[in-house]
């Protein structure tokens, strides 16, 4: 399934991490946070000071991102994404429990540990200084648990951890999960549209996976079939909503592969969802097709460029593997394989969430 150049590359990685100490949101601070050391911060990318008012409140330039933002969580956080995923899959590969102490290093720093544990909410992020102290859109920023969570289900699948770390572990995302279902602000980004809601249900699908909830992951897979596929997709396999936005290339290439993402956890336990179709012939498969040609020739993108990052996509997206697999679509894969799967522009990995599949296999 993953060609032996990954497995490479994955080992390299991996044993660049083994040394890396654990970083977590209790390193940094930022005086504008409504909340304490524990608690992730972050800011709403596209907000800015308002030049007639510079004091008051910001005000919105969408898909321009303030670079005097508080970006440290954010940082922390896929710092972590990259890390424990690499060094697991490294301990797939090599049965070599290095790798995965290490990465068990890094989890109980994150989740256990009460000098440095992550509260499991999202209270303040996505946080617009003189508007919100927080807000329901910032549960995106958790997006980059997803592969986390993925790694540590291998981990226990693979019987490393004992009672305590897992039961520790595990109660963490338990309590995460159960915030997000139930509090408002989870319950406004399950229904803000467009990539929000599709990044809410892979999460909550993939929390749920590891916790072996299938009441919830049941709920995915019907939230999928009747809200995001006929409200988010047209029936071409584009997405309106992102097409209208200042950077549609990217947020298309970004909500294919959480879309995409989510019907490959979804169908791991019923294959048939890879055919789901509405009744007016949506489909996941439409998605891949529509987007296909313009990542294997972007010159032929027919919409408006992206006001920032254009040149920095496409990269090894997730979704051409998982549907290609599932769809029996060899094109796919091989477009897969010819793509960058380490890119180092920040905002690419911040809308990069998945980036090793030998966890999801």
């Amino acid at each position: 399934m993953i060609a032996e150049e990954d497995q490479e590359r994955i080992l390299t990685a991996a044993d660049q991490y083994l040394e890396a100490e654990p970083i977590t949101v209790t390193a940094s601070h930022s005086e504008r946070s409504a909340g304490g050391l524990h608690d992730f911060y972050s800011e709403g990318d596209y907000w800015w000071p308002n030049p007639e008012d510079p004091e008051g409140p910001y005000i919105r330039k969408d898909g321009m991102t303030n670079p005097e933002n508080f970006v440290a969580h954010r940082k922390a956080m896929r710092r972590l994404s990259k890390i424990v995923p690499a060094l697991v899959a490294a301990f797939e590969i090599t049965g070599d429990k290095k790798y995965a102490s290490q990465a068990l290093l890094h989890l109980k720093a994150w989740f256990m540990d009460p000098a440095t544990r992550m509260n499991p909410n999202l209270l303040y992020a996505q946080a617009i200084k003189g508007r919100y102290t927080g807000r329901g859109i910032g549960i995106i920023d958790t997006l980059h648990l997803v592969e986390v969570a993925r790694a540590l289900k291998v981990l226990i699948d693979m019987g490393y951890l004992n009672e305590n770390d897992q039961s520790g572990l595990l109660e963490w995302f338990r309590k995460y999960l159960h915030w997000m279902t139930t509090h408002p602000y989870g319950i406004d980004e399950r229904d803000h549209g467009n990539n929000h809601s599709t990044s809410w249900a892979l999460q909550v699908a993939s929390f749920a996976q590891l916790l072996e909830d299938q009441e919830m992951l049941e709920f995915c897979r019907n939230f999928y079939r009747e809200t995001l596929l006929p409200d988010q997709m047209a029936t071409d396999g584009s997405f309106p909503q992102e097409l209208d936005r200042t950077k549609p290339y990217g947020y298309m290439l970004f909500h294919m592969d959480v879309m995409v993402s989510l019907v490959h956890l979804l169908a791991m336990e019923q294959p048939a969802l890879w055919e789901y179709q509405t009744a007016d012939g949506k489909s996941i498969e439409a998605v891949l097709a529509f987007m296909y040609p313009y990542i294997k020739n972007k010159a032929e993108w027919p919409y408006p460029e992206d006001v920032m990052y254009y040149e920095n996509w496409p990269v090894r997206h997730p979704s051409l593997l998982f549907g290609g697999v599932a769809l029996d679509k060899p094109r796919y894969i091989e477009l897969w394989e010819s793509l960058e799967p380490d890119p180092e522009v920040e905002e690419i990995q911040r809308n990069f969430p998945i980036r090793q599949p030998l966890l999801w296999y």
